[in-house]
C-alpha cells in the first residue's frame, strides 16, 4: 500500500499546489476533474516526480446530472462526466475513480444508481481503472456496512469500497473490523479526523482518532493484503492546511510504515 494526498486540501494555483505536494514529500496525489486541464496536470506532476493515483469523479458534475435520476437525460449527462473522469484517470496513469452516493435512498433511486454504476464499471474495466463508492453519512449509503451490502447486491468485480476513517467515526463503525469485512472489495482508503459528529476533515489525531485506532487500521489493511492507496483528505479551511498535511503525513508514516506502507 502507498501514501497519497488529496490536492484539494490546498487552495492555490494548480502549479503552486503541485509544488507544495512535492515539498511535503508526497509521491502520489488524488485530483478532481476540475483541478486543471489534464495535460497541465501531467506536466506539473512530472515536474515534481508525482504520480496521480485517482480522480474524484463526484466533483464537477454538470447541473441537473445525477447517476440515480429517473430522467434518462440527467443520467446520461452524469455518465458522460464520469466516463471522462475515467479517461482522464487512465491517461494520467491512475487506477481508481471514486463516487459519492446521492441523498435519495429510495429503492427506485438505488436501482437507477446500480444500473449507472454497472455501466461505469464496465467502461472503466476496459481502461484498467477501478470504480469505488465512498460510504458517506447523510447519503443513501451512510455506513460502510450498507455500502458493502449494496456492492454485494450488484456483484460487479470492478466496483469496490472507498473506506473513509472519518466517516466511520461518525457512523460508529469500528475501522479495523470494517476493513476486514471489506477484504478484496476494498479499493481505496481516505484518512482524516473529526469530532465524531461532523465531517470536518481535521488533521489526524486532532479529533477522536487515536494512534491505536490508526495502527489497528493499518494492521487490518496488511492482513487483507491491501495494495492500493491510503490518501490524506484534509479540509482546505483549516487554519494552516500545509502544516496539517505535514503533521498528518508524519503520523501516517509512523503508524503505517511497519505494516508495509510506502511513501
Amino acid at each position: 500500500m502507498y501514501l497519497s494526498c488529496c490536492v484539494w486540501a490546498l487552495t492555490a494555483t494548480p502549479g503552486a499546489v503541485i509544488s507544495d505536494m512535492g515539498t511535503l514529500g508526497f509521491r502520489w496525489i488524488d485530483i478532481r476533474p476540475d483541478f486543471a486541464p489534464m495535460d497541465e496536470v501531467l506536466t506539473l506532476a512530472e515536474g515534481q516526480s508525482l504520480s496521480v493515483s485517482s480522480v474524484a469523479a463526484s466533483f464537477g458534475f454538470p447541473k441537473d446530472a445525477s447517476l440515480d435520476s429517473p430522467d434518462k437525460k440527467s443520467r446520461g449527462r452524469a455518465l458522460a462526466h464520469v466516463e471522462q473522469a475515467v479517461r482522464d484517470c487512465a491517461a494520467l496513469g491512475g487506477n481508481v475513480v471514486y463516487l459519492v452516493p446521492g441523498p435519495d435512498g429510495s429503492k427506485a433511486a438505488l436501482r437507477e444508481y446500480a444500473d449507472s454504476l454497472v455501466r461505469v464499471a464496465d467502461f472503466a474495466a476496459a481502461r484498467d481503472v477501478r470504480v469505488c463508492i465512498e460510504h458517506f453519512p447523510g447519503t443513501a449509503l451512510p455506513t460502510a456496512a450498507a455500502t458493502l451490502g449494496y456492492l454485494d447486491s450488484i456483484g460487479h468485480p470492478n466496483l469496490g469500497l472507498l473506506f473513509d476513517i472519518g466517516h466511520v467515526q461518525i457512523s460508529g463503525e469500528e475501522p479495523a473490523g470494517v476493513l476486514r469485512d471489506a477484504g478484496e472489495k476494498l479499493f481505496y482508503v481516505h484518512l482524516d479526523d473529526n469530532d465524531g459528529k461532523g465531517d470536518l476533515h481535521w488533521a489526524l489525531l486532532d479529533g477522536v482518532l487515536t494512534k491505536e485506532t490508526l495502527r489497528g487500521a493499518f494492521e487490518a489493511l496488511k492482513e487483507i493484503g491491501y495494495t492500493g492507496a491510503v490518501s490524506l483528505e484534509l479540509n482546505p479551511s483549516l487554519p494552516d492546511p500545509f502544516q496539517a498535511l505535514k503533521r498528518s503525513r508524519r503520523i501516517t508514516i509512523e503508524c503505517g510504515s511497519e505494516f508495509m506502507l510506502k511513501y
